[in-house]
């Protein structure tokens, strides 16, 4: 996976104080399963698992979750979040903003793996690549804040007139498009990560495709790629702020989507910290073991394929199942997981607003569950594209127990409420991806999780030029309102456009908000410092130790 956002009073502050709370026990642990191989504090090494391989550690290339968390602990921007989830220097010591420019100044210990020094010059030169054209950056859009970005991804540019230079070694120059007061947030963003030329070209077409063809400037380096089955991060022994760094190794030797199979890991102490589903979830507690709760701050959302020919192209259509489409049952009856809340917007309730919840201050047109009005807008729908009967629909989804489990439910809904027959296509996790990208799919299970602090890290995600809107949808007024917060200094004219970009969301029935995601999961008793946000690197396990038990 995943996501955005931006400006005035910083949203970090409002993250923290809901997290706080949250980090709440469920019960005490009173029958410590045992321990042992998932942490070894004499040398300080943690065994942990991944859902999925990443796709991709090219951060050029990079648009999921996976890549972003092993990325978040071998890579280190300008920026950075701190522990509590304070914008706080990286590789920059210093910085300066103002309405239409950024200056950045690098520390002199900032060193590459290989023990070369980290300049301004790896910036403009990463920064030169994502807007490339050539390379089909998914993630391009995200730096239009800097002047000629988009008239460069567009072509209409070259890449070397883009408005970021360095002035020295250790001085980037960056000009703005328009005011962009959330720009600084957005340098703690994995696609605004440095790369250095002269190692990028000798690897060609392989950059970040293995261990031995990336450099590393965070607080660990990768050490092993086994695909598919195992990855393993070791302390950077070059990185400026290694003193802070406790861990010397992160073993991920599994690679499994199955929950199930994740939680008998951690009862077998194989590692360290584990997600639960609902059916672990209930073992856990009869095993009165100590679970944590934390928002995870992602919206989960059914999203149409809005490109041409598609049945889903029609508004009548989405409406139809818009309808029947009841998220408070869907978080009751089949996901299960404490802290999960309905989705009822594009905007997570944590999001600031003016002066507090935009949510609150801008709340969402309620959506009325009515299966015989959703059968009505399904009858102007097949009239308006000249059928006789609705062909089957192909559901794209991922491959875990959960996600199957989700897709059987929408499945048993569409045919008993509507008449629609529902075919699933589980894919792997790159597959899938692949797919969302190709069109290849009329409805499909995606997720957005914020990749910088500001509205907008939601808002631009179905604007007509945003590339992670895989559905295509397009609409002028959609863009209106994207541009007019993007624009604009006020912070009640920039929610009152995304307030209005909400509204549209729901009435064009864009996507179907599903959840917003709680996480409930095991940790081990002796690891400490882990650091769960809901913006930037999530589990952070950069300060992590292993305490002796």
């Amino acid at each position: 996976m995943m996501s955005k956002r931006e400006q005035l009073p910083p949203p970090r502050v409002l993250i923290k104080a809901m997290l706080a709370p949250l980090w709440l026990l469920c019960c005490t642990l009173l029958a410590p399963l045992a321990m042992a191989d998932a942490v070894d504090a004499a040398r300080q090494k943690i065994t942990l698992l991944l859902g999925q391989e990443p796709p991709s550690l090219n951060s050029i290339k990079a648009t999921d979750q996976v890549s972003f968390f092993i990325l978040g602990h071998t890579h280190e921007g300008l920026l950075r979040y701190d522990a509590q989830g304070q914008l706080v220097g990286g590789v920059a010591r210093d910085w300066k903003l103002d309405e239409r420019s950024a200056t950045f100044w690098l520390r002199d210990d900032a060193r590459w793996s290989d023990g070369q020094p980290v300049t301004a010059h790896d910036f403009v030169f990463a920064w030169q690549r994502v807007v490339d054209p050539a390379m089909a950056s998914e993630y391009a859009s995200i730096l239009y804040p800097i002047k000629n970005a988009k008239a460069i991804s567009e072509g209409r540019l070259p890449p070397e007139q883009l408005g970021v230079r360095a002035l020295d070694e250790r001085t980037l120059q960056v000009d703005l498009e328009q005011p962009t007061a959330y720009f600084l947030q957005l340098t703690a963003f994995g696609v605004y990560l440095p790369i250095r030329e002269d190692f990028y070209r000798a690897q060609g077409t392989r950059y970040g495709a293995e261990q031995d063809r990336l450099l590393y400037n965070g607080p660990f380096r990768l050490a092993r790629w086994v695909h598919g089955a195992r990855l393993t991060l070791v302390k950077n022994e070059q990185y400026w702020n290694r003193a802070q760094t406790v861990l010397n190794e992160i073993d991920l030797p599994y690679v499994t989507s199955d929950s199930t199979a994740a939680y008998n890991l951690f009862k077998d102490n194989k590692v360290a910290l584990v997600g639960l589903s609902a059916e672990e979830l209930n073992d856990a507690l009869r095993q009165r073991v100590k679970i944590r709760i934390f928002p995870a701050g992602s919206l989960f959302y059914l999203e149409f394929n809005h490109r041409a020919g598609r049945i889903t192209g029609n508004r009548h259509f989405r409406r139809a199942i818009q309808r029947v489409a009841d998220p408070q049952e869907l978080v009751n009856r089949v996901v299960g997981v404490p802290g999960t809340l309905p989705g009822r917007s594009l905007f997570p309730v944590w999001i600031k607003g003016v002066n507090g919840s935009f949510r609150k201050e801008f709340p969402a047109p309620r959506v009325t569950i009515d299966p015989n009005q959703a059968r009505q807008e399904l009858e102007l729908a097949r009239q308006q594209l000249g059928l006789e009967r609705f062909p089957p629909l192909v559901y794209l989804t991922g491959d875990s127990p959960t996600a199957a489990k989700q897709g059987e439910y929408l499945q048993n809904l569409l045919r008993t409420q509507l008449g629609l027959e529902l075919k699933i296509d589980k894919q792997i996790f790159k597959q899938r991806l692949a797919k969302m990208l190709a069109g290849e799919f009329d409805l499909v299970a995606a997720g957005w999780g914020p990749d910088y602090d500001d509205i907008m890290t939601f808002g631009d995600l179905f604007a007509s030029w945003n590339i992670n809107n895989r559905g295509r949808y397009a609409n002028p007024d959609y863009d209106h309102w994207v541009a007019v917060a993007r624009d604009a200094t006020d912070p009640r004219l920039r929610m009152e456009a995304m307030a209005a970009l909400q509204r549209l969301v729901i009435e064009d029935a864009v996507i179907i908000p599903q959840y917003e995601s709680g996480s409930v999961y095991l940790q081990h008793r002796q690891l400490k410092g882990v650091v769960r946000r809901v913006i930037g690197t999530d589990p952070d396990f950069t300060q992590a130790r292993v305490v002796a038990p």
